[in-house]
């Protein structure tokens, strides 16, 4: 699963990660945008997450369960297996961006993606989100009115609306309050969990 969020994303991610149990199977990759000297947000969430949080290393490899987290002014993909970090130039004026992730996960796990976009004051992650929804994985995006910032979800929302392909038939856009997206992660993740 891959999460991107901005302004107001500590708050956001803070709600959805309190909703995940500690038994939940799936590895959770973050990008959530912030100053380049910013280093604290690792310790801020895992105090809100019941389930391991770090920032990721280059080439770690994925483990259940756990949460990992795009490291300030890094990019963070996903490639089979493991993660891997890149310093390229910023992408959406954004490093780490969503969009590269998100396109990185689509790429390495295709349909077996959950793609999540929270608040945010730009369009970083409409792509990626609908390039994970053209690889048949599931698009959750917050509701804008519950967003601090209604932008990203906006964004996201017209991506998946303006796609329109046979192979996107099956995957669901679900859109959904800050509050309800953790248990609609939990249901569908819920054959796993037994």
């Amino acid at each position: 699963m891959v999460v991107g969020a901005s302004l107001g994303g500590l708050h956001a991610l803070e709600i959805l990660l309190a909703g995940l149990p500690q038994n939940f199977p799936l590895p959770m990759a973050i990008a959530q945008h912030r100053h380049k000297n910013a280093d604290a947000l690792s310790a801020v969430l895992q105090r809100k997450c019941a389930l391991p949080l770090s920032e990721a290393e280059d080439k770690e490899v994925i483990a259940p369960g756990h949460v990992y987290l795009a490291p300030a002014d890094y990019h963070l993909l996903v490639e089979v297996g493991c993660l891997a970090l890149s310093t390229e130039a910023p992408v959406a004026y954004a490093r780490p961006s969503i969009n590269v992730l998100f396109e990185s996960a689509a790429d390495a796990y295709g349909k077996r993606v959950i793609g999540v976009i929270l608040t945010g004051s730009s369009d970083d992650g409409a792509k990626g989100l609908a390039t994970i929804k053209a690889n048949g994985g599931i698009p959750i995006v917050q509701e804008p009115t519950t967003a601090q910032s209604p932008t990203m979800p906006k964004a996201a929302i017209n991506a998946l609306q303006k796609q329109r392909s046979p192979n996107t038939a099956l995957a669901t856009d679900w859109i959904l309050p800050l509050c309800d997206i953790a248990a609609l992660i939990v249901n569908l993740c819920y054959p796993a969990l037994r």
